[in-house]
């Protein structure tokens, strides 16, 4: 079975907001919706004024977790002071996942870990909704759904533990599809603890080499492509990496050298071996 996979060319708030109903799903009772939060300096991140009509639309929560590595967003004090800076507690409820603690999640058929941890307040939500910022990753080769339900809702230590590989002493140093491999299992972790209450949007809009962590980041060069939405967050991924290869933009080059020398499609492999979803979709076209 393929699955459907909605994009449109235009890359506008309503846009998303015909994208999400065109997926047929209601998103209910306390709505979590995972973003990127932008590391302090970044220039790419998607902005608030942006994400604002599709998350009041779910009546959602935004959510982050703290980062691992030294920054703006690596405590909760300075997390929260991002989210102001940033604006996006101007627009909506804001709750950093981990300021808490953090909870364990099982992954029994992880090809590299068994268990991932992630912010504790994660129980406090019924649905997800997940709005991905489409870009290049200096670690992952690119960013979008899987990563930013795996790496993104793991906490500061889970972070660590993915990245690793299982050993947090190996944070930087791991086996490198095994990270890879890593990701996927904790992104299955996600999609099953919400059974089916989740939803997916990535926006193909500031595609940097770099991920929207990185305080100082690369200038795109592939032109913006447009907005995709699924409720498989592998076939999601898999369409927007074939749109980059598909792009007539000669600044895709750029962005490719990062995805193929991280091996990047190796997380979407992964996640489609795990069962998470399918790398087989049909592309429907919104107008």
């Amino acid at each position: 079975m393929k699955s459907k996979v909605y994009v449109t060319k235009e890359i506008t708030p309503e846009a998303m907001l015909r994208l999400y109903a065109a997926l047929g799903v209601k998103l209910e009772g306390r709505v979590a919706v995972k973003l990127h939060s932008g590391e302090p300096g970044n220039q790419n991140f998607i902005r608030p004024d942006f994400m604002k009509p599709m998350i009041d639309h779910v009546g959602g929560t935004i959510v982050e977790c703290n980062t691992a590595y030294d920054g703006g967003r690596n405590t909760t004090a300075a997390h929260w002071e991002t989210m102001k800076k940033h604006g996006w507690s101007d627009i909506a409820k804001v709750d950093i996942l981990d300021e808490e603690g953090e909870l364990e999640l099982p992954v029994p058929g992880g090809k590299v870990i068994q268990k991932n941890f992630v912010g504790g307040h994660l129980t406090h939500y019924d649905s997800l909704l997940v709005l991905s910022h489409f870009k290049g990753h200096p670690m992952g080769g690119f960013g979008g759904a899987l990563k930013n339900i795996s790496i993104g809702i793991a906490s500061s230590r889970g972070k660590q533990y993915i990245h690793g590989a299982g050993d947090m002493d190996k944070f930087w140093d791991a086996d490198h599809d095994s990270f890879l491999e890593a990701m996927a299992d904790a992104a299955w972790s996600i999609h099953d603890h919400f059974k089916g209450k989740v939803a997916y949007l990535n926006i193909m809009k500031n595609m940097s080499v770099d991920c929207d962590c990185c305080a100082v980041a690369a200038d795109p060069k592939i032109g913006d492509i447009g907005i995709l939405a699924s409720l498989d967050p592998v076939a999601l991924d898999q369409a927007c990496l074939d749109l980059v290869y598909a792009s007539d933009d000669p600044g895709k080059a750029d962005l490719i050298e990062r995805i193929e020398s991280l091996h990047g499609v190796h997380t979407v492999e992964a996640a489609a071996d795990l069962g998470i979803g399918t790398r087989e979709y049909e592309l429907v076209t919104l107008h």
